[in-house]
């Protein structure tokens, strides 16, 4: 379990050190749009080279809504700083259920080591739901390649229920009922086959 426990030390460094990263290029690169500095000295063609990859679709997404370019340097800190959370918590996730299953079988516990594996690939289906509302609220298509990936792990659930349950105006509440049926379903395994075993390992 130490290992487990060190690798998502290890991930979580790395992945905060990212976001740092990210956080001070786009500082610097708002700092120079209203600096009054050469725009061909080495510090400015640095700095644009280096940002210019993460703001190019991010303007090309905020066009869409009428936002200036100003604003992409904004976007960008407020992407890292969420796609950061949704990868510790993925990662979070996936070490935690391997935890799970050592310890299951350390035991010799079949039925926890199912357990564990259930819960475990019940909570990655929930986060892959919320990335993808997420991705949908940026007006990400099919042309996106994370987002068809996200459609075509997440519809055998949604479209079903999206068949059934009406949409509330302009909400689609079908999300909603599949938080629910999962965390129904995550209920039930903890009250069975995992009932009086650990079920968080890593901090």
């Amino acid at each position: 379990m130490d290992v487990i426990q060190i690798a998502f030390d290890v991930i979580s460094y790395m992945v905060k050190a990212a976001i740092v990263v990210v956080i001070v290029l786009m500082l610097a690169r708002l700092a120079l749009n209203y600096a009054d500095l050469n725009p061909f000295s080495r510090l400015v063609l640095t700095v644009r080279r280096l940002t210019d990859p993460f703001l190019a679709p991010v303007r090309r997404g905020i066009a869409a809504f009428g936002f200036g370019p100003n604003v992409a340097p904004l976007i960008v800190i407020l992407l890292a700083i969420l796609v950061g959370w949704f990868a510790l918590d993925l990662t979070g996730t996936i070490l935690n259920t391997i935890a799970g299953v050592l310890y299951g079988a350390a035991r010799a516990d079949f039925v926890a080591v199912i357990g564990y594996v259930l819960y475990g690939l019940l909570a990655v289906y929930s986060l892959l739901i919320f990335i993808r509302i997420i991705f949908s609220w940026g007006a990400a298509g099919r042309s996106n390649s994370v987002m068809r990936f996200l459609m075509r792990a997440t519809d055998p659930l949604l479209l079903p229920l999206r068949r059934m349950i009406p949409p509330l105006g302009i909400f689609d509440i079908s999300p909603i009922v599949a938080f629910f049926i999962i965390w129904l379903f995550q209920a039930a395994i903890v009250g069975t086959l995992l009932r009086g075993l650990p079920r968080n390992f890593i901090g």
